[in-house]
């Protein structure tokens, strides 16, 4: 099934699979900049494979491809990558891929669409090899494998990741180590172990939708501001339980140390897509701050963004695991959340890519603005 017209990208289609131009996109031309010299476009290889979105905004789904079967055909993980930009989270059942080819994924989505060649695979500061936990049934412990542990979480973060906590659930809401001066791309889970008891989902938002429903206005003021990104838990961990943390090379030259301190943009501009997300929201800025403006200031933009997110589902999807179910998301363009309403074990593995600098070009439309160019 094709994607709809309104999901189609900006330019003509092509039915070959072309390199991206190595060329950077944006104001950067620095060695941690995008290759791309303008949006991809989707060239229609995985339209025989059966697929639907899941809600009209964010989510698609392929409800019988198994990934081992694509895996080494470069035109349709470009394709697979191009649509993940697009669509924000895409949904794959019970799938055989094992941890190296799922680190293989990671790594080629990246690669296909023009990130840097500086940036690798994310080694996690604490959810790494270090915490003991086997990333396959063979015992296997990987640094390049972040393990999605209930058991860790609720060791670490207590009331947090319980299912009586009297915190407000939206309060998770964040894109993957924003924290990072490069941070991720592209994201693979794969859920492992879901909860014996019901629960668990995760839930996805489009930052495409939220910065489209900002006023002119306010779409011009964020366009001109930074955050600083800020995630001073992990050093709490390893103050209060001893943990030992990765604080050399975590997947890039620049990722390193302990401060777990970031500036970047509002507004950021995906390159694969070219459309504009709000992207300094949610959780990863709850101990950070937007640059430049007051500290009251600051918390009322925080509060707002945050608001745009949580309080409008209509930009949101949500997925229910079952066992070795697999999620892929671009972290550029959407938050996400666990929901821990449940009792049992969970856990799952998640590689994450790194890939390029945020940047925001003036030159790139929003979601809306580009969709209405090709209806």
């Amino acid at each position: 099934m094709a994607p709809p017209a309104a999901d189609a990208d900006i330019q003509p289609p092509t039915t070959a699979f072309e390199p991206p131009q190595v060329k950077t996109l944006g104001a950067q031309s620095t060695g941690s900049a995008s290759r791309l010299s303008g949006p991809l476009t989707y060239s229609g290889s995985l339209d025989s494979y059966e697929q639907f979105d899941v809600t009209s905004v964010i989510g698609r789904e392929f409800p019988g491809l198994q990934l081992t079967d694509i895996l080494h055909d470069d035109n349709k993980i470009r394709d697979l990558a191009i649509l993940v930009s697009q669509r924000g989270v895409v949904f794959f059942r019970n799938q055989d891929i094992n941890i190296d080819d799922q680190k293989l994924l990671g790594q080629r989505l990246g690669e296909l669409t023009g990130k840097p060649e500086t940036s690798k695979l994310h080694r996690h500061a604490l959810s790494n090899s270090k915490r003991g936990i086997a990333v396959d049934e063979n015992g296997k412990l990987d640094d390049e494998v972040s393990v999605i542990s209930s058991e860790q979480n609720r060791k670490y973060y207590g009331d947090r990741y319980s299912r009586i906590s009297k915190r407000l659930a939206g309060e998770g809401w964040h894109a993957d180590i924003t924290f990072e001066h490069i941070p991720s791309d592209y994201a693979i889970l794969k859920i492992v172990q879901p909860p014996e008891d019901a629960g668990g989902d995760t839930l996805w938002a489009s930052g495409y939708e939220a910065y489209d429903r900002l006023s002119p206005a306010l779409q011009k003021l964020a366009e001109s501001l930074t955050a600083t990104h800020h995630q001073p838990n992990f050093v709490k961990v390893k103050d209060t339980f001893g943990a030992d943390l990765i604080d050399d090379y975590r997947g890039a030259p620049e990722n390193t140390g302990l401060d777990f301190k970031a500036e970047h943009p509002v507004v950021r501009t995906n390159p694969v897509t070219g459309w504009k997300s709000l992207f300094s929201a949610g959780h990863q800025v709850h101990a950070g701050w937007i640059n430049g403006v007051t500290e009251r200031e600051s918390d009322i933009l925080k509060a707002y963004f945050y608001q745009l997110i949580a309080e409008n589902h209509d930009l949101q999807v949500r997925f229910r695991w079952n066992k070795n179910d697999l999620a892929v998301w671009d972290n550029r363009s959407v938050f996400h959340t666990a929901t821990n309403d449940y009792s049992g074990k969970r856990q799952g593995n998640r590689v994450v890519s790194l890939g390029e600098k945020p940047y925001f070009d003036p030159r790139s439309v929003s979601r809306r603005e580009a969709l209405a160019q090709t209806a």
